[in-house]
């Protein structure tokens, strides 16, 4: 049994990792920490966990946590970790972050889309990109995993596969993504209020969004070379669920003819046929965010359209489960090798 201390335990996605290691094995939670909600009982703040969380919640004083822990969540702000981390912090436990702050490697990049310096580059390096389907292997090492966000993880795995296997020009890509507004976090804000939000479709961080940079490293190294993408991410009046449609102009092989049916999903067999928590639909089957919500799914398909040479890619998760809280436990349990899917024997919801 390991012990864990969540900081941000009083956040959405902080919440989705209590109630997911509520039901984990081999973990115990032993620190909420909240810095809104010193002292309160967990309890009362989300009353969903009456009668099953009796802790109160604590402060987010890292420091002491990583004494008594082995594993710290931390569901923060972008810069809160960066301003804290210490060397002796990774002596004592390991950390998994849902924050931006160790996921782009040039430093240079993450000040200019976030607008905050950062604080610990020297850790960087040592960050490992917590995509548990693609770096399996270096994350079983790491005493640092930054845990990739929501619109990232479903852009990446919904075109990784055609972009590795060279089937498609990576820069004319295009992702039009949509999220569910427990995306914007539990902060009260203006535009996320009920009748901002309700009976209503947006687009925002136009050219501008700050999982741009993620996205297009990631790819990158799926390319072999520095590629730039078109991401556009809106508002929808829904709870939960990321929807990424996708478009991109399909290589044409040495005779003209585009890439067949059979052939690009060989390419998505080859990376995810052995990957419990990514679905590639049948023929013709749309990804639908319904049928993955509140589960560790990805839902992925496809569509040549041979008039215009392009593909169309799609894919579905929860933007709180494998888009942010799953996805972390996914990586913990690789960090401590247990079963990946301990915790995440989820079935999706429904309705």
């Amino acid at each position: 049994m390991i012990k864990a201390g969540i900081i941000g335990a009083t956040g959405y996605a902080g919440n989705e990792l209590v109630r997911l290691l509520t039901g984990h094995r081999e973990t115990q939670i032993v620190w909420y920490g909240s810095r809104s909600y010193i002292d309160k009982k967990y309890a009362q703040v989300y009353q969903n966990m009456f009668q099953i969380v009796e802790d109160a919640c604590l402060d987010d004083n890292i420091e002491e946590l990583a004494k008594q822990v082995d594993v710290i969540f931390t569901a923060t702000p972008q810069g809160f970790l960066a301003g804290v981390l210490t060397e002796e912090i990774l002596k004592d436990t390991k950390v998994v972050d849902l924050s931006a702050d160790y996921r782009i490697k040039d430093v240079a990049v993450y000040e200019k889309w976030y607008g905050i310096e950062h604080k610990s580059p020297q850790f960087i390096g040592e960050a490992v990109y917590g995509l548990c389907e693609i770096n399996r292997d270096t994350i079983r090492g790491a005493r640092l995993v930054a845990n990739p966000g929501c619109y990232t993880t479903c852009s990446i795995l919904t075109a990784y596969p055609l972009v590795k296997a060279g089937l498609i020009a990576p820069d004319t890509l295009i992702i039009d993504a949509k999220s569910g507004t427990s995306g914007a976090g539990r902060g009260a804000k203006l535009p996320n209020l009920y009748c901002e939000v309700n009976e209503n479709i947006k687009a925002y961080g136009v050219t501008s969004h700050r999982h741009t940079p993620e996205i297009e490293e990631q790819l990158g190294y799926a390319a072999g070379r520095e590629i730039a993408v078109n991401f556009t991410p809106h508002l929808v009046p829904m709870n939960r669920g990321i929807l990424v449609t996708e478009y991109a102009s399909l290589l044409r092989k040495p005779d003209g003819s585009l890439p067949s049916y059979e052939e690009v999903r060989e390419a998505y067999d080859r990376c995810y046929a052995d990957e419990k928590f990514i679905r590639v639909l049948e023929q013709d089957i749309c990804p639908e965010t319904k049928w993955v919500e509140g589960s560790n799914y990805v839902d992925i398909n496809f569509k040549i359209d041979a008039r215009t040479g392009r593909i169309i890619m799609m894919g579905a998760l929860d933007n709180l489960v494998k888009g942010a809280a799953g996805q972390a436990v996914q990586n913990m349990n690789l960090l401590f090798g247990f079963d990946e899917a301990e915790g995440l024997e989820l079935v999706p919801m429904f309705p």
